[in-house]
């Protein structure tokens, strides 16, 4: 039992509602617009999207092992710095680079089955390696877009847009401007996911020499980023609704809303710099974005 938790803390499993969320909004919106579900496919898919967060779950613990030990001695959270089962040596290395490896290419395999057997459509295989080229490579090398300055905008692409769009386009084999828009709520908010969390690891980043946004602009920058994707998610929300999308969904966004903006205005008067209200952000901001996802499930469920 113990190493069985071992595995699940390392998986990190209660973050993949990140990217479950989305997926189910895309496939439902199908569903809404098209009259037709595939469960095969549905499952298919998710646990294919499933895998690919894996990886790259794997992947961090594996090539931030340096900025993790770092992070344990200074400012980590309980939403931060990685799962630590490597760095405490609870799990060997080896089996977690093997199982990266394995749910990579599980998910490929789940790919061709969904393109060529279930005939999802061309850009199924497509859509599932930009995915794949984002979540591997978001920590491993040679790309390790963690440390470009570029990874938040790979997580905004492959947790944000990507599960809406895959969820949308394996019912449909086709792709709608209406899913483009509800993602974009959802691509704001998870990228302000990993930009907060790097404000308790922003110590460790910086002495491993991790070159993250946060890292390049300062924390006083990061905090009015923060503000802005918050009012970016909170505009694109409503345009998605007045697009086309129940209105519904506003009656179950009002409180995400407020937790939003709240969040917003406590990072601009520098509550980043108190641990314990640092961390409690960092769970609210997970909380937006799962609660902007669920706004929108809750809408197209109820309100048509």
């Amino acid at each position: 039992m113990a190493r069985l938790k071992h595995w699940f803390l390392l998986s990190r499993v209660p973050f993949l509602s990140v990217v479950i969320l989305p997926y189910i909004l895309g496939a439902l919106l199908a569903a809404v617009l098209t009259g037709f579900l595939s469960f095969k496919i549905f499952l298919l898919g998710l646990f294919a999207s499933v895998l690919v967060q894996l990886a790259a779950h794997y992947n961090g613990e594996i090539y931030d092992i340096k900025e993790d030990r770092l992070g344990a001695t200074m400012e980590k959270n309980f939403f931060t710095g990685g799962s630590l089962m490597l760095v405490e040596k609870l799990i060997p290395e080896k089996k977690v680079k093997l199982l990266s490896y394995t749910v990579i290419l599980l998910a490929l395999l789940i790919g061709v089955i969904l393109q060529f057997y279930f005939k999802t459509g061309f850009w199924t295989i497509p859509l599932g390696i930009s995915g794949m080229i984002c979540g591997f490579f978001y920590s491993k090398p040679p790309l390790r877009w963690v440390s470009r300055g570029t990874g938040e905008i790979f997580i905004a692409y492959a947790f944000g847009w990507l599960p809406v769009a895959a969820g949308f386009y394996l019912q449909a084999s086709r792709f709608d401007p209406l899913a483009t828009l509800i993602a974009l709520p959802v691509a704001f908010s998870v990228t302000n996911i990993i930009l907060i969390n790097e404000f308790p690891d922003h110590p460790a980043d910086r002495s491993a020499g991790k070159q993250n946004i946060l890292v390049r602009i300062g924390k006083e920058k990061g905090a009015v980023l923060y503000a802005v994707l918050t009012l970016a998610a909170g505009a694109a929300f409503f345009y998605a609704v007045f697009s086309g999308v129940s209105h519904f969904s506003l009656l179950f966004y009002a409180p995400v809303l407020f937790l939003a903006l709240r969040s917003a205005l406590l990072m601009l008067k520098g509550a980043y710099n108190d641990r314990k209200k640092l961390e409690k952000l960092c769970g609210m901001t997970i909380l937006v974005n799962l609660g902007t996802s669920l706004s929108f499930i809750l809408g197209l469920l109820f309100g048509r």
